[in-house]
């Protein structure tokens, strides 16, 4: 409603926030999806407020409040013996739970994504306890010397250890990737550790994780269910394609590549960058374009070479891609507990970024692909809202009668920043949490220094 500027549809909501909503609830949630969803977008509304044309919005201090008293809530997650925060926390309670599975130990992604919303909060507030406690975690993390920045996807909060050798950039590691490089654009590139890690981190995607499709030597992102020297798995999951945006991002800032490349530290490794984006965006559209309702399955896999998928000490030559949609459908394999449609936004939301960054049309044109057939797809009748689909290749699909709240919050976000002009929220002046909530690029409060020089992350 705020980026939309519908003013006078936020009155209702707004008062519910502040009469009816409370965080003193007899319930576990998990740390994670509080802070991204409801923390990230208590302060995202904060933040949009102060750019809506009426000025008593300015002075709202609804949305900050509650945002105070649910990251109060959340602190005892914290409250491990390494700092690594616990996956859930019992809000009446105050105390932070290990997780009932993987023997207690917590999401390596789930850790790894609190930082923007915490220190966001703290420097709005002027108190820096969300912040040592969000840059404590990425110490602990980078203390574990992950082999090429590439992170195991499980981490006890007790031990901060790495419980698990299995690597991949879907699932429990997706967006530790993400805030790193987020984490570094926030601060106005105030804390260069965090470029040095994913620029490591990179490295190691490319020379570990990247290969190529059987037939039309499509580039995609496989997983190490053993760890680095293992087999790789040509799996790669939608939410995957988060990462040709923030490959895009990581290198340019989020500044028009055309401007980008007048900058003195532009070099040829940058533009390999922008390649690898642009193939790998290209890989996540054919999740959509080779299916029959022209949505993306939940998990595709691929036809590889053996060759292709055994460790490599080096990089793996890349053969020439065929852009051919027939091909392409050789390659791509939609296994049935895997043919669901979630309207997940991953591939919006590179869309948007490349779109932004190279001004490439041809990103637009598939963005409206994609809305079209979720339109035709995914949209129920008597205006009822828009569902998730079990099948992809069944026309038309069966529908589950269930939308995700990242429909509304991400992905038809994405979608109508991909159609806004340039200029509207410019990625250069913000950045977007996991769950596409804004916050401004921050300024410098006289204790981050200090902190910076404490938490010193490199070993």
């Amino acid at each position: 409603m705020m980026l939309m500027n519908l003013t006078d549809r936020l009155a209702e909501p707004r008062k519910w926030l502040q009469r009816s909503l409370n965080y003193n609830q007899d319930q576990d949630v998990n740390t994670f999806e509080m802070t991204i969803r409801m923390l990230g977008g208590l302060l995202s509304a904060h933040y949009l407020a102060t750019k809506l044309p009426s000025s008593a919005s300015r002075r709202d201090s609804v949305y900050l409040a509650k945002a105070v008293e649910v990251a109060n809530r959340l602190l005892p997650a914290y409250e491990s013996h390494s700092g690594i925060p616990y996956a859930s926390v019992h809000l009446s309670q105050a105390k932070g739970v290990p997780s009932h599975a993987d023997g207690g130990s917590s999401s390596t992604a789930e850790a790894g994504t609190l930082q923007l919303e915490m220190k966001y909060l703290s420097y709005l507030t002027g108190n820096d306890t969300y912040w040592r406690k969000a840059e404590r975690v990425m110490k602990v993390l980078s203390d574990n010397h992950a082999e090429a920045g590439l992170v195991p996807i499980f981490v006890h909060p007790d031990l901060g250890r790495f419980t698990s050798r299995e690597i991949r950039l879907g699932s429990r590691g997706d967006s530790y990737y993400e805030y790193l490089v987020k984490q570094f654009l926030q601060t106005a590139r105030q804390e260069p550790i965090y470029l040095e890690m994913w620029e490591e981190a990179l490295n190691g995607i490319q020379k570990h994780l990247i290969t190529t499709t059987k037939y039309s030597g499509l580039r995609f992102v496989a997983e190490l269910p053993q760890g680095i020297g293992g087999q790789l798995s040509p799996k790669m999951d939608h939410l995957v394609c988060f990462l040709p945006g923030l490959i895009a991002l990581g290198a340019t800032g989020g500044h028009p590549l055309s401007k980008a490349r007048t900058w003195p530290s532009w070099d040829q490794r940058k533009d390999d960058q922008i390649e690898l984006a642009r193939d790998l965006m290209k890989t996540c559209w054919g999740m959509y374009a080779v299916t029959k309702t022209g949505l993306a399955p939940e998990i595709a896999w691929f036809h590889a070479n053996d060759d292709d998928l055994r460790p490599a000490p080096g990089d793996r030559p890349m053969r020439p891609t065929k852009n051919s949609l027939a091909t392409w459908k050789k390659d791509y394999i939609v296994k049935p507990l895997d043919a669901h449609n979630l309207q997940r936004p991953e591939t919006v939301e590179s869309l948007f970024m490349m779109w932004r960054i190279t001004g490439d049309p041809l990103y637009r044109e598939w963005g409206w692909k994609i809305f079209n057939a979720f339109e035709k797809h995914t949209k129920l009748n008597m205006e009822q809202g828009y569902t998730s689909v079990n099948d992809v290749n069944a026309t038309p699909p069966p529908l589950r009668d269930n939308m995700e709240s990242f429909w509304l919050a991400e992905t038809l976000k994405y979608l109508y920043l991909l159609f806004s002009p340039n200029d509207y929220i410019p990625l250069h002046e913000v950045v977007f949490n996991t769950e596409a909530h804004i916050f401004p690029v921050l300024g410098k409060k006289k204790w981050q220094t200090d902190l910076a020089e404490m938490m010193v992350l490199k070993a």
